[in-house]
């Protein structure tokens, strides 16, 4: 039998979240080796036509009313926001949407939201006492406006055992792959995945706890004496960068500093700096032929235990497995 998935479709939703899932699902019979795979179906509110963020405009393939009477393997959640004129980003959760989502719910065996759409399931209140992750830059967000949300910003995807069943939150639009990958993966084994992720020309799934986390591109400070900060941190990342040393560049003192980092970027200053090294260390892995000795050492680690500490916290994998994943591969052309 194939198992049912209904994907969401309301206004100026995110196009990629609405499509690019299917094209995971859809290989599946061609690499499974027993029969089977998945039924998707687009469901609205009606049978209009909907148009997406993109401008694209997607027919459904039932109502909400139509597939609420059908058992539901899996409910999938994909996102939207709201720009304002100061260049905000507002997640969008409709009231009749969220209340549309809470019902089906009920009759699915599995939840899943796809980047944004993590704000659609809280505000249905399927997140309360649960980890969840959704868009680094709407994390806050999430956080605030729902406290009973244990919000994590850094994982690609989180899967939680919830009180009627499974529920699985993405991060970023991409990740909506990984995200889609794992499912299969949970459906139909891992060596389906594989082959699937082959097909795509995808790896076999990023480990949930890979982590989204850019340094230069998280929330700007709101004071120009701690963007001068970041700055310096990150131009250098091979020096010394205790917390004495940063106190001592930005003239304050220790407890004051740390104090900075707790208000202004949300953490302290060595997760700050740890990350920091970590993203450098990655792309110099994805780019360069630097033995793990110079890598550690371009990036301030002193030693090579110290970067493979620091992967296995940040990344949960070692400085050789995400070389061996990630790396990008150049060829000249003559």
């Amino acid at each position: 039998m194939n198992r049912l998935i209904v994907i969401v479709l309301f206004e100026g939703v995110d196009l990629l979240d609405v499509t690019g899932p299917p094209e995971v699902f859809s290989l599946v019979p061609r690499e499974a080796t027993e029969q089977g795979g998945y039924e998707v179906v687009l469901a609205a509110e009606t049978m209009e036509p909907v148009t997406t963020a993109a401008g694209v405009r997607i027919l459904p393939d039932a109502t909400f009313d139509e597939v609420g009477a059908r058992a539901i393997d899996t409910l999938l959640v994909p996102g939207s926001v709201e720009v304002d004129s100061e260049q905000r980003i507002h997640p969008v959760a409709e009231p009749g949407t969220v209340a549309r989502v809470k019902a089906l719910a009920g009759r699915t065996r599995r939840v899943a939201s796809v980047c944004v759409g993590a704000h659609i399931l809280a505000a249905a209140g399927l997140l309360d006492g649960k980890r969840a992750t959704t868009h680094w830059s709407t994390a806050q967000r999430l956080a605030a406006d729902h406290p009973a949300v244990l919000v994590d910003p850094d994982p690609i995807f989180i899967r939680q055992q919830g009180e009627h069943g499974e529920v699985w939150t993405g991060a970023g639009i991409s990740a909506c792959l990984d995200l889609s990958l794992a499912l299969v993966a949970e459906d139909f084994g891992e060596s389906v995945a594989l082959r699937v992720a082959r097909r795509l020309v995808m790896y076999l799934k990023r480990p949930s706890g890979q982590s989204q986390f850019s340094v230069p591109l998280e929330q700007v400070s709101s004071t120009r004496r701690v963007e001068d900060l970041r700055h310096h941190i990150l131009n250098n990342l091979d020096r010394r960068l205790t917390v004495p040393d940063l106190a001592a560049y930005m003239h304050v003192g220790e407890r004051q500093l740390t104090r900075i980092f707790k208000t202004e970027l949300g953490t302290t200053p060595h997760a700050y700096v740890e990350s920091a090294r970590v993203e450098r260390a990655a792309g110099l892995l994805e780019t360069t032929d630097d033995t793990l000795e110079r890598v550690a050492s371009r990036c301030g680690f002193g030693t090579v235990d110290t970067l493979i500490r620091a992967f296995r916290r940040r990344l949960a994998t070692t400085p050789s497995e995400y070389r061996a994943r990630f790396r990008v591969l150049r060829v000249d052309l003559k």
